[in-house]
């Protein structure tokens, strides 16, 4: 069973939400909290192994929760949900560690998909979303260059290329190894082999610097 947080600040959502999600057989909702505070405490004591994580909320914001949520335990899967196609939101969770945002009327289907997708190694990241993240970079960071780096790209193997292109499309390990004619372990390794030539923290900054260089 996928363990399941969600945390928003209306009653409605969480009981929306709950209903939902309880008609999946392998997602299990654990609980429902109204702020990130809440979250994180909740994070710290349960077995969690998904936040649906709301942005705009009382005592402590998404973003902040993210950020407090992945220091501690960086297994934790997030997805932001939120109703505004906001830039510097869609940056700061990404920053932070969250694999990915789902705008609010998203459909049942697509919610419970995005579960397993996160939580099966995926990343919610489409190229639209990127391109934002990646404006946001340029105003605000003097970081570009971790992003876009010729050089560090042409390290790179034809094979590690593929697997970048691929996970940055959202595909998990397992749907990668089907793609590739690869083991899982196979992939894991050169996901792990990638991050460290790159230096990048994560599977979400890996997908971001694919996209960012057109792998």
């Amino acid at each position: 069973m996928i363990r399941v947080l969600l945390v928003d600040d209306q009653d409605i959502l969480l009981q929306g939400l709950t209903m939902i999600l309880g008609k999946e057989e392998d997602i299990e909702v654990v609980g429902g909290v109204k702020n990130g505070e809440e979250a994180v405490s909740r994070c710290k004591v349960d077995n969690i192994d998904v936040v649906l994580m709301d942005i705009r909320m009382p005592v402590m914001n998404g973003v902040e929760a993210t950020r407090a949520i992945k220091d501690f335990k960086g297994s934790i899967k997030i997805i932001v949900l939120t109703t505004f196609n906001d830039d510097e939101y869609i940056f700061d969770s990404l920053k932070y560690g969250a694999s990915g945002y789902l705008l609010k009327d998203a459909m049942p289907k697509e919610i419970s998909e995005a579960i397993r997708c996160v939580y099966n190694g995926g990343t919610l990241i489409n190229p639209s979303v990127a391109t934002k993240v990646m404006d946001r970079f340029k105003e605000i960071s003097n970081n570009e260059q971790e992003y876009e780096r010729v050089q560090e790209v042409n390290t790179l193997t034809s094979r590690e290329k593929d697997i970048c292109s691929l996970l940055a499309k959202g595909k998990n390990n397992k749907e990668i190894s089907e793609e590739l004619f690869l083991s899982q372990g196979t992939v894991k390794n050169h996901i792990t082999s990638i991050l460290g030539k790159l230096d990048l923290r994560d599977r979400t900054q890996l997908a971001i610097f694919a996209i960012k260089n057109k792998l």
